[in-house]
């Protein structure tokens, strides 16, 4: 009998030193994949604010017949920049993903695996909501570029409908948009700016192609999580809990 009650304290004891160490790895998982959210919020706000400064370049530009030359390089690079941090927050995401969908494929179900997903979904969403602002100032700037060469057109006597401007401007050659034109109607200025904002909408249809598959990728992940989360806030406050019932959890297991 006594030999029974030993076992029965033994088995107890196990199973608590168990539970300890797997509430450790637990919380030790989770804290790393916190620092791993904050890691791509960070760049979430990064790219927003790289975003912002791509506007700013625009106005630049716009502001100018001639832009310089260094404004035009200074858009390039941060358009370099944001194709590449892009990249970069799509595989962390990505990876998230595939982490989840391995655990619901072995039917686990837990209150870290929501809380996971809940962040994956808010991290997701934001991102896509900042590409997508960023695609709408691609397309803003195209059509104030168009705009510009049109105008331009229209001084030189030579009108243009919308179909025949989209035409002209899938030429790589500027000179399509003076062929025709008298050359004593159109100034040296004219033809520049012209070329200038023509080789502006070579450079952003070439940037929009290279992250249509990337956006519409994440686009349609976010799309796909439309019922997962209700309510956004209720992820953080869970997110929140797990964080102070974690520091709870151990000391009350060393203590048993």
């Amino acid at each position: 009998m006594k030999d029974r009650i030993q076992e029965l304290k033994h088995g107890k004891e196990t199973t608590e030193e168990e539970d300890e160490v797997t509430v450790g790895m637990d919380k030790g998982f989770m804290d790393e994949f916190f620092e791993q959210v904050e890691e791509i919020r960070g760049f979430i706000e990064s790219l927003a604010e790289k975003v912002e400064e791509v506007k700013r370049k625009h106005s630049a530009i716009l502001a100018s017949p001639n832009p310089d030359e260094k404004t035009k390089a200074d858009l390039e690079d941060l358009m370099a920049d944001i194709k590449k941090l892009a990249n970069k927050i799509r595989s962390k995401l990505k990876s998230i993903q595939q982490t989840i969908e391995q655990e619901e494929g072995q039917n686990r179900s837990s209150a870290d695996l929501r809380i996971r997903k809940t962040q994956h979904s808010t991290l997701s969403r934001k991102f896509v909501e900042v590409m997508s602002e960023y695609n709408t100032t691609q397309s803003d700037y195209r059509e104030r570029c168009k705009g510009r060469i049109q105008r331009q057109l229209e001084i030189t006597g030579r009108n243009t409908t919308n179909e025949e401007l989209e035409s002209m401007l899938e030429s790589d050659n500027p000179a399509i948009f003076t062929s025709g034109i008298i050359m004593d109607n159109i100034t040296q200025q004219a033809m520049n700016e012209i070329e200038t904002r023509h080789n502006e909408i070579i450079k952003l249809e070439n940037s929009i192609r290279e992250l249509h598959d990337m956006f519409m990728d994440m686009a349609m992940l976010v799309e796909s999580q439309g019922g997962l989360v209700d309510n956004i806030e209720r992820g953080v406050v869970e997110a929140q809990e797990y964080v102070e019932g974690a520091k709870e959890r151990i000391p009350k297991c060393k203590r048993s």
